[in-house]
């Protein structure tokens, strides 16, 4: 039992050289550094495979590591649900109508187009430096012959780890075309494929507002049927409860739909 424990930890750290996961080599230094007498000038992996094996198997059976052991899986189960990025119908990276603590990482870029029950929304957002998103949307209403263009500002402040949640400062519509809102934003995501979101704004927020989404993995059936990967939103905007899932068909695009504003609504959405 303790070899395997031993073997698997050692593929974790192993992965980094594949897959650039520094995030597995933390937990495998923060689960023995401090109980191996490790030299200077040492590799911790070579002397945790060749040298010191005996040690770590005493201290598994004492129970020395169990705590630890415990928390990093906690750690592994919380950092199985990247955040994607996606436009929300106002343009802002987030949900439905709520934006999240997601800024657009550079190089990036989201458009996305959403059909609602008045009109329909067209999106574009960009980086245009680190932790700066830029956008636009354009708001056409049925019954109105002119349309209103919005421009949206959103800044990372502190970026989501696995302990501590992303935090986000933005402006919606900052020419007040519409109705200029500024606001706060927190985003964490939690073990089990949920992700909690919860900010506070004026304008159109009207105080407070939250969101939690749960993203459940794609479904195979038989034979070469597929579900895609699908996240499923429910939120608060400050005046109503929304709801919506939204499916990655191909990676980068995605299918949304649901319930917002007491109305259906539904759109498609690229990032790169």
């Amino acid at each position: 039992m303790s070899c395997f424990f031993l073997s698997s930890l050692q593929s974790l750290y192993n992965a980094e050289v594949w897959l650039g996961l520094d995030f597995f080599r933390r937990i495998y230094e923060y689960l023995f550094c401090s109980y191996l007498p490790i030299s200077a000038g040492r590799n911790v992996a070579l002397d945790v495979e060749i040298i010191w094996p005996m040690t770590i198997i005493k201290c598994i059976r004492k129970g020395y590591l169990m705590k630890k052991v415990l928390f990093a899986a906690l750690l592994l189960l919380s950092s199985c649900v990247p955040a994607v990025a996606a436009p929300s119908i106002n343009g802002t990276t987030g949900l439905i109508n709520n934006p999240s603590a997601d800024v657009l990482r550079p190089g990036q870029f989201s458009v996305g187009y959403y059909n609602l029950t008045e009109g329909g929304t067209g999106v574009f957002s960009m980086n245009v430096a680190p932790k700066l998103e830029l956008g636009v949307a354009g708001f056409r209403a049925d019954h109105h012959a002119d349309s209103t263009t919005t421009l949206n500002v959103k800044f990372g402040l502190v970026s989501e780890t696995v302990l501590t949640p992303g935090i986000a400062l933005g402006v919606e519509d900052v020419a007040n075309e519409r109705e200029r809102s500024i606001y706060a934003a927190a985003s964490k995501a939690l073990p089990f494929g949920l992700r909690v979101h919860a900010g506070v704004g004026n304008g159109r927020y009207n105080g407070l507002f939250a969101a939690v989404e749960k993203t459940v993995n794609p479904l195979v059936f038989s034979g070469n049927g597929m579900f895609p990967a699908t996240t499923l939103i429910a939120e608060y905007d400050g005046k109503h409860m929304n709801f919506g899932a939204r499916m990655s068909v191909v990676p980068g695009l995605k299918v949304d739909g649901g319930w917002r504003d007491a109305k259906w609504y539904v759109g498609v959405s690229y990032t790169n």
